[in-house]
């Protein structure tokens, strides 16, 4: 199952320089896809959202876009504003790569292999099934709390830089699929 999960994000892991968060970071993957319907193809198949108005991407290419305007907005307000508002990157990373492996867990196939919400998810959300995952390996609650205030839950409470950054990475590529005039 790493393989799987190298296949799938192999190059962005590889970012995490701590060698001990990228090794949790893969195995919170390797969890999920365990206790998942779905497959790593499956993931290169689906859409990444189920509340888009019309054409919508599939969920690894939202996750990659995610990871990689996460770390490019790091390393611009790294560069604008040097120590003033500092940037973990590998705990930005990390977090952007997990932020929705909850939806491994919340989502299920129909019997046309569509994805769905399925019993799991009617009940428990990705960012709570996420931290559950991320707290299980023993990640810290940095990245913990990224993927705990990624999406609207995260409007309740006083988000790190890092989860600023990763929470509007994901809501600019996911808002104009759900908002298109």
């Amino acid at each position: 199952m790493m393989e799987e999960v190298k296949r799938l994000w192999g190059k962005e892991l590889d970012w995490i320089q701590d060698a001990e968060l990228r090794e949790k970071t893969a195995k919170v993957w390797e969890l999920a896809l365990n206790q998942s319907v779905l497959s790593a193809d499956d993931l290169n198949r689906i859409p990444f959202t189920l509340k888009a108005n019309g054409p919508v991407v599939t969920f690894m290419a939202h996750k990659r876009a995610v990871v990689h305007i996460s770390r490019k907005s790091a390393e611009t307000i790294i560069e604008m504003f040097g120590d003033v508002l500092p940037v973990n990157m590998d705990v930005l990373i990390s977090g952007a790569i997990l932020c929705d492996v909850g939806k491994l867990l919340e989502y299920e196939l129909d019997e046309n292999g569509n994805a769905i919400v399925g019993r799991y998810g009617k009940y428990v959300r990705h960012p709570f099934s996420g931290v559950a995952l991320a707290a299980e390996v023993g990640l810290p609650a940095e990245v913990q709390h990224i993927i705990a205030a990624h999406a609207g839950e995260g409007d309740m409470i006083t988000r790190s830089v890092e989860a600023y950054i990763v929470h509007h990475a994901d809501f600019m590529t996911f808002l104009p699929f759900k908002n298109r005039i």
